[in-house]
């Protein structure tokens, strides 16, 4: 039987085209397949990393873009509530000038009223006070009853 050592003696002896075919694989596959593979694999890495600083950079953009945007629809929005707070206000005074306008007109119609009431009323007094003793001779007269004259029958008062 033979010995261990020499059993691995030959199976190595054995294996050695083998491990020579190997060898000479790599060495021939390593510049014609491995180095340019890595060589895209590196440049596609290089790519990604660029694609993605250039996503980066084009999201900042676009959120810079949109701060600006909200900015100036802010300003706007600010300058339409001021210019609507002036017409408001600039209505609110026209409205005020119109009402004390009316307010005046109306003292003024309520004071010629009442001067010309007051006109009407004097007037009226001096008409009753003028009239007053024609009035009471006229209810005196109806009122309390005539002596009787000789040969009359005596009226009675109404």
């Amino acid at each position: 039987m033979p010995s261990i050592g020499h059993q691995l003696g030959e199976l190595f002896l054995g294996a050695a085209p083998t491990v020579l075919i190997i060898l000479l694989f790599y060495f021939i596959l390593r510049p014609l397949f491995f180095q340019p593979l890595l060589r895209v694999m590196v440049e596609r890495e290089a790519r990604t990393a660029g694609a993605q600083k250039a996503a980066e950079a084009a999201q900042a953009a676009a959120a810079e873009k949109v701060t600006q945007y909200q900015q100036a629809l802010k300003q706007a929005r600010g300058k339409v509530y001021a210019e609507q707070e002036a017409a408001r206000k600039k209505l609110l005074d026209e409205r005020a000038a119109q009402l004390k306008d009316a307010r005046t007109k109306a003292s003024e119609e309520v004071v010629a009223a009442k001067q010309r009431v007051a006109k009407e009323f004097t007037a009226a007094r001096r008409e009753v006070e003028a009239s007053v003793a024609q009035l009471s001779a006229e209810i005196a007269r109806r009122l309390l009853p005539t002596p009787p004259r000789p040969g009359t029958p005596a009226r009675e008062a109404r």
